[in-house]
């Protein structure tokens, strides 16, 4: 499992977090707090505060979302066992 650190700028950069989530065929799931939502749900990225720093958790490996990941995040991934 990985989890970046993101901050999605704009309804835009949501939509295509969306997609590239949507492609991905294990669970990837988006925190912030104690709220964890499907990160392959547009409503539920869009109901998050994306003001915010947000976590993204990735249940496999998908490159093309992990570079996009990469390009929303700040910090490097984490792997958690």
């Amino acid at each position: 499992m990985k989890v970046y650190t993101i901050r999605i700028p704009d309804v835009e950069a949501a939509k295509q977090f969306c997609r590239m989530a949507g492609k991905c065929h294990f669970d990837v799931d988006l925190f912030y707090n104690r709220v964890i939502i499907d990160a392959k749900s547009i409503l539920g990225v869009l109901s998050m505060d994306l003001r915010k720093d947000l976590n993204v958790r990735m249940y496999g490996e998908n490159a093309e979302f992990e570079e996009l990941c990469m390009k929303l995040s700040a910090n490097e991934a984490e792997s958690v066992a």
